[in-house]
């Protein structure tokens, strides 16, 4: 009963930092110029997206406490390889990005992330990678037309 009562405050605990988040960006956020949807101020997203995280925390909240008991488990090991690949993810992002530019950058983050999971094989990866890179071509070039640079050779 113990390992229970302790998942359920971890998860309204994890709720309501969830929702003060939100607030907290909402209310930054509603101190801007927030536009309209046809132009969006510099407000609107933070205030956009502030709702819809405290809006989640409180989701959270009510489904902790309405859970249904489970049965205690066994505690696991740590899953210490896919906590690598994503630190690795991340600071190959950051590397990546700075000296290959958009697309190599996002290729590489969504491979090695895709390595963490250890039902994932190499073709699976290599192709959830490309198909993330079509899909970020697609919204952020395409459909936002954002100016990213695709490819730069030795950093900005």
């Amino acid at each position: 009963m113990q390992a229970l009562s302790h998942k359920r405050v971890r998860e309204t605990v994890g709720g309501a930092l969830m929702l003060l988040i939100g607030i907290g960006s909402a209310w930054g956020g509603s101190r801007y110029s927030i536009g309209t949807l046809s132009r969006m101020g510099p407000g609107f997203f933070p205030l956009a997206l502030g709702v819809i995280l405290a809006l989640t925390g409180v989701v959270l909240i009510v489904l902790a406490q309405v859970a249904a008991p489970e049965a205690p488990r066994q505690l696991l090991p740590p899953e210490w390889r896919g906590w690598l690949c994503i630190v690795l993810a991340v600071i190959a992002f950051g590397v990546i990005g700075r000296y290959g530019g958009l697309v190599p950058a996002t290729f590489a983050t969504v491979f090695i992330s895709a390595l963490g999971e250890r039902q994932n094989t190499l073709k699976s990866a290599v192709l959830l990678g490309l198909l993330m890179v079509a899909f970020c071509l697609l919204v952020f070039i395409w459909g936002l037309q954002i100016q990213f640079p695709l490819f730069t050779w030795g950093g900005r």
